[in-house]
């Protein structure tokens, strides 16, 4: 397990030597677990005094509403983080649900002792409260692309803000989108089969090609 921990690639030990890790871990202290693919890790509502890192596997964000519809806000694979949002707040309750996507292995760090420096004032601390400044600015950057992509008025508009942004991040106008149908229609918060048929449609019309996850913006 130690080994493992030390190849984890998460943004938050940018700058930090694999060496220090090792004393980063030790310091502010850690924890494992497992999760099975549709297994629930955090409920709405719980208490978050915790930031997760994808070890291996995919954890989906997921905000339900009171009649049981399900939108997904975001999908984070390994390496990334989740919960940071939650944690720094002055009320730590999550808003969403986070379930594992795939078979998820997590490592759990406590939020306020990776946010202040420890009495031994440890080099490497204030690397690592710049490096959760910056993923915390990141996130709300991402989240600002979900809302202008929702905000469209027609399915249409929503799926080219989509593919348009996906186009961005990858600085091609040919890339792969890492939703399938399903997920996609709840990023949209839409219905699947009237997502699976615009999608024709704009084939059919020249705006877009696509080879199931693969899309070409033309």
């Amino acid at each position: 397990m130690r080994d493992l921990l030390m190849q984890v690639k998460s943004p938050l030990f940018d700058g930090i030597r694999p060496d220090e890790r090792e004393a980063v871990l030790g310091c502010i202290g850690y924890r494992t677990a497992s999760y099975r693919k549709g297994e629930m890790i955090v409920t709405e509502e719980e208490q978050l005094s915790y930031i997760g890192i994808l070890i291996a596997g995919a954890v989906d964000m997921i905000k339900e509403d009171v009649w049981g519809n399900k939108t997904l806000l975001e999908r984070v694979y390994q390496d990334g983080l989740f919960g940071e949002t939650f944690a720094c707040g002055r009320d730590a309750r999550s808003v969403v649900t986070f379930t594992a996507a795939e078979d998820a292995r997590i490592l759990f760090l406590p939020f306020q002792k990776v946010m202040h420096t420890c009495g031994m004032a440890c080099v490497f601390h204030h690397r690592l409260i710049e490096n959760m400044v910056r993923i915390i600015a990141d996130r709300n950057r991402k989240l600002l692309h979900k809302v202008d992509v929702i905000s469209k008025k027609t399915l249409r508009q929503k799926i080219l803000a989509y593919l348009s942004w996906q186009s961005e991040e990858c600085g091609s106008k040919y890339f792969e989108v890492p939703l399938g149908r399903t997920e996609m229609a709840e990023f949209l918060c839409a219905d699947r089969s009237a997502l699976t048929r615009e999608l024709a449609r704009m084939r059919e019309e020249g705006l877009i090609d696509y080879d199931r996850n693969c899309f070409r913006i033309l």
